[in-house]
């Protein structure tokens, strides 16, 4: 497989806090794999840092084999990486139609010669087909989760990072959401990198996992290895008294 996304010793000190500590390790096209850990653990910072709103204390990034490094946002998505946020972060005062549309503008969509046509297609990929003309205002939350993946689809990304994508969400919306996640992964072949604290669903739906906890990577694995892994055990619910005993 190809290497798509390789991240060699990165670590972000904010003053004389480590917020991601000598993080290491390497994505191949076409995964779909989680990133796992307790508040504080770090990995939304290590998000931000491959997607170039912070910008790493020390280590280095390749991405499609050449460096990020000191890159701005816009630049890294037009190499071809796109994420979604924590909090949606939509175009108020426009309609479905109009976000998507912004983000087809996006010089890796060039080819797409009818851009409303390519913008209708995508919210009909994510759920939201016939919707276009609606004000993004009066979206629930979970159809604002989708809006956001569309017009990140709409970059034409190799790499799409999720953050949090269930967050906020009912039992009866993380469901529908996973499925969308697993089409788009598989019949477009689009390499998937995500952050979730919802666990019976985050190991349900990724193939491996990265876990994290403050700032370190303790573990990398299939989730039937991670889920009995004692640093990953120990990171979210501590160490019992026989534990202490014995150390």
């Amino acid at each position: 497989m190809t290497v798509l996304l390789e991240v060699d010793g990165v670590t972000k000190r904010f003053g004389g806090l480590t917020a991601v500590k000598s993080a290491s390790f390497t994505l191949q096209k076409g995964e779909l794999t989680g990133i796992l850990g307790p508040n504080g653990a770090g990995k939304t910072t290590l998000f931000n840092i491959l997607t170039g709103f912070m910008a790493p204390t020390t280590g280095s990034i390749a991405f499609n084999g050449e460096p990020l490094r000191q890159l701005a946002p816009y630049k890294i998505v037009n190499r071809g990486m796109a994420r979604t946020f924590q909090l949606t972060r939509p175009f108020v005062g426009m309609n479905l139609l109009e976000n998507v549309l912004v983000a087809c503008l996006s010089p890796r969509a060039h080819g797409d010669k009818d851009k409303e046509e390519r913008a209708r297609h995508l919210l009909d990929q994510v759920g939201l087909g016939g919707r276009g003309s609606e004000p993004v205002e009066t979206l629930p939350y979970g159809d604002l989760r989708r809006l956001e993946i569309a017009r990140a689809l709409a970059t034409r990304p190799d790499l799409l990072l999720l953050d949090e994508p269930f967050a906020g969400l009912g039992s009866s919306e993380i469901e529908p959401l996973a499925q969308l996640i697993r089409r788009l992964h598989r019949e477009e072949n689009l390499t998937i990198l995500l952050i979730e604290h919802k666990l019976r669903e985050f190991m349900a739906l990724v193939s491996r996992v990265i876990a994290m906890n403050f700032g370190e990577i303790i573990a990398v694995g299939p989730p039937d290895e991670i889920v009995r892994n004692p640093k990953v055990i120990e990171a979210y619910i501590g160490k019992t008294e026989a534990d202490h005993a014995s150390a």
